[in-house]
């Protein structure tokens, strides 16, 4: 039994107390009341927010926010085989502090031994308004996540410090479990979305599937920290009543791969084709000019092809997510529409075509 709250409701005052006066945030005031509200959109995690009352009025924060492992067995079983909980917490404790890409501020992170509970204790950023992977962007927030993107991505860079770290590796096998499943998770996507998804774009994930092997064991030619799954849903915007533009938050599948995967997928299943055919040129030079800032020397040309190759990964998480977590209504629509923006891009730039040029390089 893990020794911290793993649900919203079993948070008592006295754990929270000893949080927040290790964070430095209280002093010696006491925490007299609390109250929690769900928040997000999260499939594979819980979030809340918690409304606190001090013995004394400005005693510490207002409200904060935390996070906790799915209530859902099906989402919960998936993120503890894949160690995703383990990931996140990791990556608030290892990496969120030495990177500029804007994340809450963690007050306390623990994980159980098995990696099936977890809890992550954070600032509040509210008022914030939460990205809406169905109701898009504009261009601006679309460029403030790009830029996002290269304040990871540049750090890390090559880096072997975090590249090479044991917290951000996958699984041990990872790849062929991936693998394995992954066409089991196509004919559960097949069925879910035929008649719904444009067969031409369907066409797309068959094709995926059918080098889906070698595709998920195959070794980036390039290495950075990346988020991989760096669309809206994980941003918020207008943080702390607009203090800052944007936050990157859930941070569960964080893998050393090739950056441009996580660019693909933003500018693919992200921000989707509306907004992406008329700004992509512009989208891609601001995240080079970011990384070039940063001291990585990427060009346009450079990262072409493997942009492309890139948004591959929206294909495969939709086809994924929709077979191996929590069905709900708005979960369908969403990889419905990630699965059709993703397409849509790799129909665009012919990304089956740039994979198999890949594989038969390596």
């Amino acid at each position: 039994m893990a020794d911290f709250p793993t649900t919203p409701a079993a948070v008592e005052a006295r754990w929270l107390e000893a949080k927040l006066r290790d964070a430095g945030l209280l002093g010696d005031a006491h925490i007299t009341d609390i109250s929690w509200v769900a928040i997000g959109t999260g499939q594979v995690g819980d979030t809340a927010r918690f409304t606190i009352r001090y013995d004394r009025d400005g005693a510490g924060p207002a409200t904060v926010a935390a996070k906790f492992a799915s209530s859902d067995p099906t989402s919960r079983g998936t993120a503890a085989m894949f160690g995703l909980y383990r990931k996140e917490v990791s990556f608030y404790r290892e990496l969120a502090p030495h990177i500029d890409t804007r994340t809450p501020r963690t007050y306390a992170g623990e994980v159980s031994e098995d990696g099936s509970d977890f809890v992550l204790l954070f600032e509040d950023l509210g008022p914030c308004q939460g990205g809406n992977q169905l109701a898009g962007c504009t261009i601006e927030e679309a460029r403030h996540g790009v830029m996002q993107a290269a304040a990871l991505h540049a750090p890390t860079y090559f880096n072997p410090v975090y590249t090479q770290a044991a917290w951000p590796q996958g699984v041990e096998g990872i790849g062929v479990r991936m693998a394995e499943l992954y066409p089991k998770a196509q004919a559960i996507f097949r069925e879910r979305y035929d008649g719904l998804l444009e067969p031409e774009l369907m066409q797309v994930c068959e094709d995926l599937n059918a080098l889906i092997a070698p595709y998920y064991l195959r070794e980036p030619r390039e290495v950075s920290i990346t988020h991989g799954d760096f669309r809206l849903d994980n941003m918020l915007f207008d943080v702390c009543g607009g203090t800052d533009p944007v936050a990157i938050v859930d941070w569960q599948t964080t893998v050393p791969d090739c950056p441009l995967k996580d660019i693909g997928y933003l500018l693919g299943c992200g921000i989707g084709s509306a907004l992406r055919r008329p700004y992509e040129d512009e989208l891609l030079g601001l995240y080079c000019a970011e990384m070039n800032r940063r001291g990585v020397p990427f060009t346009r040309e450079g990262i072409w092809d493997r942009y492309r190759v890139g948004a591959l990964h929206g294909v495969a998480t939709a086809v994924f997510s929709a077979a191996f977590v929590v069905r709900t209504e708005r979960g369908d629509a969403n990889f419905l529409s990630m699965a059709r923006n993703s397409c849509e891009l790799c129909l665009d730039h012919d990304s089956i075509g740039a994979l198999r040029h890949v594989l038969e390089i390596a």
